[in-house]
């Protein structure tokens, strides 16, 4: 048993590595690569226990058998614990997977499409709202003592720097759009950052929307992006 546990053991991880890598590269949709992982860890499940029946019959004494089960414990046992962690992960993560500073008038997107699920998990926009004012209050807009031009130049650069696709520059209507891969299995979240100057011209109010393409919850990626990408902004 301790060498089928072993066995099993490793074909999770065969199962999980080759459908993330696939979907990594588009060979197959993102979902499907993501569901490999939580087989694999199924898997993984199986072959810890199959591997602690295994230590259990062969307590007494050392066998290879025993040893097998062993090292089915060490590969399995992380894999397990750590898929078993990310629920914990997003309990304190709002269960939405679009994330933006101005909840009254999102940026809007021009060139890349809006899913046509984007209200999944929420049901209305008013639920959207309540559930996104409740989880990040600390997203909201920047205002950044540059004039407008020069701080959207700015956003492209950053956004160029950390590999974003960029799909829209438009100077005259103060926005950019791009799509940021995320994780090993590049899941794409699509983002749209609007400049808008102050009255006198002197200043910028920033906006910034991320949204993920797939999935309900994000587990705080794209608030965390937001995040990250004005304080660099503001910061230039």
């Amino acid at each position: 048993m301790g060498r089928f546990s072993l066995a099993l053991a490793a074909a999770s991880l065969l199962i999980a590595a080759t459908g993330l890598t696939l979907a990594r590269y588009d060979l197959i949709a993102k979902m499907p690569g993501f569901l490999s992982l939580l087989a694999g860890a199924a898997l993984a499940l199986a072959a810890a226990v199959a591997a602690l029946a295994a230590l259990l019959l062969a307590w007494r004494q050392p066998s290879a058998s025993r040893r097998a089960a062993s090292a089915a414990l060490l590969v399995a046992l992380p894999f397990v614990l750590f898929i078993a962690s990310r629920p914990l992960v997003a309990r304190d993560m709002p269960p939405i997977h679009d994330v933006t500073t101005d909840l009254a008038e999102p940026p809007q997107f021009r060139s890349l499409p809006l899913r046509p699920d984007n209200l999944a998990g929420t049901g209305s926009l008013a639920a959207w709202r309540r559930i996104h004012a409740a989880g990040y209050p600390d997203i909201q807009p920047v205002t950044i003592p540059r004039p407008a031009g020069d701080v959207l130049s700015d956003a492209r650069k950053l956004a160029a720097a950390r590999g974003w696709d960029i799909a829209r520059y438009d100077v005259t209507a103060g926005a950019l759009e791009a799509t940021a891969s995320t994780s090993y299995i590049r899941f794409k979240d699509d983002v749209v950052v609007r400049v808008r100057p102050s009255a006198d011209g002197t200043q910028s109010i920033v906006d910034m929307r991320s949204v993920s393409r797939v999935g309900i919850s994000d587990f705080g990626v794209n608030a965390k992006r937001i995040r990250e990408f004005l304080g660099d902004l503001a910061a230039r």
